[in-house]
């Protein structure tokens, strides 16, 4: 089984995949992003997205071998892999949709797709929140500051208005719910069983700014 997670950049799915993947055994994340980040590596720093006066490619789902190589991935793990596989990734074409998700299931694999949303507002709090990472950036001379975040900020309101499309259900808002709780409800909506959440809110709150930290993108 893989359970696709989307929804807007803050929107909380690599949080929730990470949920998912601690509390039920033999799960994996398997994160698109890595393979994208890879091939936009693979560019002349001053044609990269974050550097380049006129950017090659605004966005790494542009390629097709990006969409290729992750269904071929996720179909190999799928195949090979006894556990449920959960990918956190933000996808908003319709035909890259189709390419990814749709082919996943063409080839006979059961995807079940969530979208995460939540109102503009809480998404930004949620980005203004991850600013630790573009600091950091911009500490090591890696990166182009705190302006870097502001790709997601330019995409949100296009996010949140297509992935709000009956295309892209399940539905799932978290203005008002926690990471855990929003975990739980797609392990029932798949038809899954989680091993009870025991932590505390302090130990919680550290462990997902362990998750978050790990997941800063330097380049």
């Amino acid at each position: 089984m893989l359970l696709w997670i989307n929804g807007p950049f803050g929107g909380g799915k690599t949080q929730t995949a990470h949920e998912i993947r601690r509390r039920l055994p033999g799960s994996v994340v398997c994160d698109p992003e890595h393979a994208g980040f890879g091939l936009r590596r693979m560019l002349p720093p001053e044609l990269r997205e974050a550097r380049a006066r006129k950017p090659l490619i605004d966005d790494f789902q542009d390629l097709v071998s990006w969409r290729r190589g992750v269904v071929e991935v996720l179909d190999l793990a799928l195949t090979r892999h006894d556990g449920v596989v959960v990918v956190p990734m933000t996808v908003t074409d319709s035909g890259y949709f189709a390419e990814t998700v749709g082919r996943l299931r063409e080839l006979g694999h059961d995807v079940h797709h969530f979208t995460l949303l939540a109102e503009r507002e809480t998404v930004l709090r949620r980005l203004r929140e991850r600013g630790l990472g573009q600091v950091l950036r911009y500490v090591s001379g890696r990166g182009g500051g705190p302006r870097r975040e502001s790709w997601a900020v330019r995409r949100l309101d296009h996010c949140l208005e297509r992935l709000a499309e009956p295309e892209f259900a399940e539905h799932l808002w978290t203005d008002r719910t926690t990471v855990p709780k929003t975990a739980d409800r797609i392990a029932v909506l798949a038809g899954l069983t989680l091993e009870p959440n025991t932590e505390g809110a302090l130990r919680t709150r550290m462990r997902q700014a362990r998750v978050g930290i790990r997941h800063i993108r330097f380049d």
